[in-house]
């Protein structure tokens, strides 16, 4: 018995494009950062391409997103607790994009005239219609492939407010680096920007980079 697996491509940081047999799409831009008053309606584009060698039909909808402890994406279909999806109008729920060919697609974000100061937050999904196929090991397996595009939507006066509240040093993928905690106690997501200096155990200088990793209100993360 063949099994159907999803997979999902996120543009929460920086990937383009998603390809598994048939379902070989790119999405610009990556993600949207958009800024609006209460009452106030923005129009945003995304352009779609579909790189395969045949026309694609696609399923378009929103879903809500949360972030896991590890930085991978959930994607949540239910409405979940004050999502803000309803603000949300797409162009239509089904395209077909014929091979090599890119299409312009159109979503709304409508801010309520009595929304308090918020960061809306939801993903755009592009699915297949029908299972694309992914061959490793010699094996076929049927897959549920979908890009993701994640929206943030400023509604009035929202920013991060971001503190660092520890360094230390983990394990990460075999070798010891440096760690930073930092904790957001604004109402928007933020991401850290600069460079980290210090001395290893010989007294030599080294200098790090912290990753851009979105850090989303109220949440502490380890960069």
């Amino acid at each position: 018995m063949s099994k159907a697996f999803a997979v999902l491509c996120s543009a929460l940081i920086a990937p383009l494009a998603c390809e598994a047999n048939t379902f070989a799409v790119a999405v610009s831009p990556p993600r949207f950062e958009l800024a609006l008053q209460p009452g106030e309606t923005r129009r945003s584009v995304v352009e779609i391409t579909n790189a395969a060698g045949t026309a694609g039909s696609y399923r378009v909808r929103t879903a809500d997103w949360a972030l896991k402890a590890d930085g991978t994406v959930e994607v949540i279909d239910d409405v979940a607790p004050g999502s803000c999806r309803s603000w949300v109008a797409i162009e239509r729920a089904e395209v077909v994009i014929p091979s090599r060919a890119t299409m312009r697609y159109r979503f709304d974000v409508a801010a309520p005239s009595d929304a308090q100061p918020t960061e809306c937050r939801f993903m755009l999904l592009i699915e297949a219609e029908s299972p694309a196929v992914a061959v490793t090991g010699g094996l076929s397996i049927p897959i549920k492939a979908r890009m993701g595009v994640i929206v943030y939507a400023g509604v009035g006066d929202v920013r991060p407010q971001l503190e660092i509240v520890e360094f230390t040093t983990e394990v990460r993928a075999g070798s010891r680096v440096p760690v930073v905690r930092v904790r957001n106690n604004g109402n928007a997501h933020g991401r850290l920007t600069g460079f980290l200096s210090g001395d290893d155990g010989a007294g030599r200088s080294l200098e790090f980079t912290p990753s851009t990793f979105p850090i989303l209100p109220g949440e502490t993360r380890a960069l």
